[in-house]
C-alpha cells in the first residue's frame, strides 16, 4: 500500500485508478463563467473579442462600445446567477445518471469561480457575489456523487495578450489582476507565473478537497512539467490523507503513462487502450459555455459515444453550459433527462463493466484522436458495442434494429478462435424489453425481437455466458 508520494515521475506510477473513477463512466462538466453573459461565439470570446478584425471583436464593438470604454471585466456585474441553484443541478445530474461532476473553477480569463486570497476577481467579490465551486461540491456530494474540478489557468498567461495592442482596458494597470500577465502565447512563463499557479492550485484542492483535477492542454509546455510533478504528489498524498481515491487528468504528453488520466478533448479512440482514459466533450458542437447559437447534438449521438467509449476502457465527461442567471437551458435539461432514461434501464451495461477482449463490431468508423467527434457518419443498427461484468456479457446496439440483429462476434466457434469469443451462451435478454428468441450459428447469434417496438435509443442485450 502507497504511504507517500515523492515528486517524481517513477513515484507517480503507483496512484493507480479509484474504483469511484472506472466504475463510474459518465461525469458531468460544468462551463459556466463571466463569458456566458456576452453569449457570443463560444467561451473563448474574452479574448477574441480583444483580437481587432475577429467576428467577436466587431460584435463587441457594434452591441458594447470600445474596448477601452467596455471591457471583459465590465460583464462581470451582469453575472449575477441570481437563479443558481445548486441543489437543482445536481438533481438533475443524478436523473442524468451522471457518477461524478466537474465544474470549472477558473477558465483562461482569469475569474475565479470561488473564493481565494490570490484574486480579488472572483465569484465571492463580484459577480454572483457566492462560493459557486463550494455549493457544487457540497450538493454533488450530498446527491452521492463524486466532486472534481477543473482550472484552465496555465492559458491564462497568454490570454488577453491582444488587448495589449491597441487601445483597450487590457492595458490599465488597475484590472493588471484580471487581465495580466497578458504576455505573448510564444514566451515561456516566469518562475513567480509559475510559483503562483502552483499556489492557486493546490488552494483548490485543500479548499474543496476533489476528488478529479481536471487540467487544459497547456501543461504539456515544458515549463510547466517541474510544477506538474510537485503539484501531483501534492495532491495524491492529500487524496491519502483524506482516504479518498483521487486522479489527474491531462492532455498530449505532459504525463507519463500511468501517473494521471489520460484526455481526449472532443475525441475518441479505435480500440481499447489498455490504460483507463476518459472522453470529454459537450452537448454543443460549437461552444462550451453558453451562447445564444448553439448546434445542439442530440441524446442518442451522445449515448452511443459513451456505449463506444466505454467499450474502449474509457468514460465520458459530458459539458453543459448554464446561463448567466444559473439556469441550464432546456434543450440541455431535456438531453440530460434523456440519457438518465437510457441508463435507467441500460445502466448495468455502463456501470462496473470492463472491456471485453473486442470492442465491438460494425460498419462505422471512429476517427481517432481530439476534436473528431463530429466527424463520423451516424451509428447504424450493426454497429455494435460489448461491455463486461463477471461472466455476463452486453452487446450494445447503438442504433436500435428493425426485427432482428446478428452479433458476429458470437458465432459458433470458428476453428483457432480465441476461447472467450465462443463460450457458451446460455441466455439472452433485451434490457427493458419483452421476451425474444435468439440462436447461435455459423454466422453470428441471431436475435429475433418479436413484438418489442424499440424506441430510437441505443439498446441492449445481456448475454449470459459460461
Amino acid at each position: 500500500m502507497i504511504k507517500h508520494f515523492e515528486p517524481t515521475w517513477e513515484s507517480l506510477k503507483n496512484v493507480g485508478v479509484p474504483d469511484w473513477y472506472i466504475n463510474g463512466k459518465f461525469g458531468i462538466f460544468i462551463h459556466w463563467g463571466v463569458y456566458c453573459v456576452p453569449a457570443f461565439g463560444n467561451e473563448w470570446y474574452p479574448r477574441n473579442m480583444y483580437i481587432q478584425g475577429s467576428p467577436e471583436f466587431e460584435h463587441h464593438v457594434k452591441a458594447h462600445g470600445p474596448h477601452a470604454k467596455f471591457g471583459y471585466k465590465d460583464f462581470i456585474p451582469q453575472f449575477k446567477a441570481e437563479k443558481f441553484n445548486a441543489d437543482e443541478w445536481a438533481t438533475l445530474f443524478k436523473k442524468a445518471g451522471a457518477r461524478f461532476v466537474v465544474p470549472v473553477a477558473e477558465h483562461h480569463d482569469g475569474f475565479a469561480m470561488y473564493e481565494t486570497r490570490h484574486n480579488r476577481f472572483n465569484a465571492v467579490n463580484m459577480g454572483p457575489k457566492r462560493d459557486v465551486i463550494a455549493e457544487i461540491a457540497k450538493a454533488t456530494r450530498d446527491q452521492g456523487m463524486v466532486f472534481g474540478l477543473s482550472s484552465h489557468r496555465a492559458e491564462h498567461w497568454w490570454f488577453f495578450d491582444e488587448g495589449t495592442k491597441f487601445d483597450s482596458d487590457v492595458n490599465d494597470p488597475a484590472n493588471a489582476e484580471l487581465y495580466g500577465p497578458a504576455r505573448p502565447r510564444d514566451t515561456n512563463p516566469n518562475r513567480a507565473y509559475l510559483d503562483d499557479y502552483l499556489v492557486r492550485t493546490c488552494e483548490l484542492v485543500d479548499k474543496y478537497q476533489p476528488q478529479l483535477v481536471w487540467f487544459d492542454w497547456w501543461i504539456e509546455e515544458p515549463a510547466y512539467h517541474a510544477a506538474m510533478q510537485r503539484f501531483a504528489a501534492y495532491y495524491y498524498n492529500r487524496g491519502l490523507e483524506w482516504g479518498k481515491g483521487v486522479s489527474i487528468n491531462y492532455k498530449y504528453g505532459p504525463f507519463p503513462e500511468g501517473t494521471a488520466i489520460f484526455d481526449i478533448e472532443r475525441g475518441q479512440l479505435q480500440g481499447i487502450r489498455p490504460l483507463f482514459w476518459q472522453n470529454d466533450t459537450s452537448v454543443s458542437k460549437n461552444s462550451w459555455g453558453y451562447i445564444d447559437a448553439h448546434d445542439y447534438k442530440i441524446a442518442n449521438d451522445i449515448i452511443s459515444d459513451l456505449a463506444d467509449i466505454v467499450s474502449k476502457n474509457g468514460a465520458l465527461l459530458l459539458n453543459i453550459g448554464p446561463k448567466a442567471d444559473g439556469t441550464i437551458p432546456e434543450t440541455e435539461q431535456k438531453m440530460l433527462l434523456e440519457i438518465g432514461n437510457w441508463l435507467s434501464v441500460n445502466g448495468e451495461a455502463i456501470y462496473n463493466t470492463r472491456p471485453w477482449v473486442v470492442f465491438g463490431e460494425g460498419p462505422t468508423q471512429v476517427e481517432q484522436g481530439a476534436f473528431t467527434d463530429t466527424k463520423r457518419t451516424a451509428f447504424t443498427s450493426q454497429d455494435i458495442r460489448f461491455t463486461t461484468n463477471g461472466n455476463t456479457l452486453y452487446a450494445i446496439c447503438l442504433a436500435p434494429p428493425q426485427g432482428e440483429v446478428t452479433i458476429r462476434s458470437l458465432a459458433e466457434r470458428p476453428q483457432h478462435a480465441p476461447p472467450i469469443t465462443w463460450a457458451n451462451v446460455t441466455h439472452v435478454e433485451l434490457l427493458g424489453g419483452n421476451a425474444i428468441t435468439w440462436q447461435r450459428a455459423a454466422d453470428g447469434l441471431n436475435i429475433k425481437l418479436g413484438d418489442n417496438k424499440l424506441a430510437d435509443r441505443a439498446c441492449v442485450f445481456k448475454i449470459s455466458l459460461v
